[in-house]
């Protein structure tokens, strides 16, 4: 099994950064893509960023793109993800998970859906203040 810790929530001003830590086991070998997800009060959990194990490729969500970067170090024990210039739209209760698709391939499009994570961390608050 893959066991998931994440980390690093906190309280954040708008514009300001925060990076979030999901400490795992597993990753190359019970898991081939890694993701972060997010659920704000009164809504459904979505997707934030995900990235394929093997080659680290990275995908995100269009409301983060160009302002949060996915990442996992070399040893693939750690998946990171940096938020920078945050937003009040970005409160949340932050999960990170661990999955396996058929094929590396589908990781762009599989990637984004919770349905293909086996594994999941206990989410860390992330709050944005204005």
């Amino acid at each position: 099994d893959v066991q998931l810790q994440a980390s690093g929530g906190g309280l954040v001003q708008v514009g300001k950064s925060l990076r979030l830590s999901c400490a795992g086991s597993g990753f190359g070998t019970e898991a081939n893509v890694v993701g972060w997800f997010r659920q704000a009060p009164g809504k459904e959990r979505e997707a934030v960023a995900w990235l394929g194990v093997s080659d680290t490729s990275a995908y995100y969500s269009d409301s983060v793109k160009g302002r949060f970067t996915i990442s996992i170090d070399s040893a693939k024990t750690t998946v990171e993800l940096q938020m920078n210039g945050v937003e009040p739209e970005d409160t949340a209760v932050y999960y990170c998970a661990a999955g396996r698709v058929i094929n590396e391939w589908l990781i762009e499009r599989a990637g984004q859906r919770a349905v293909i994570y086996k594994y999941w961390g206990k989410g860390t608050l992330v709050t944005v203040s204005s």
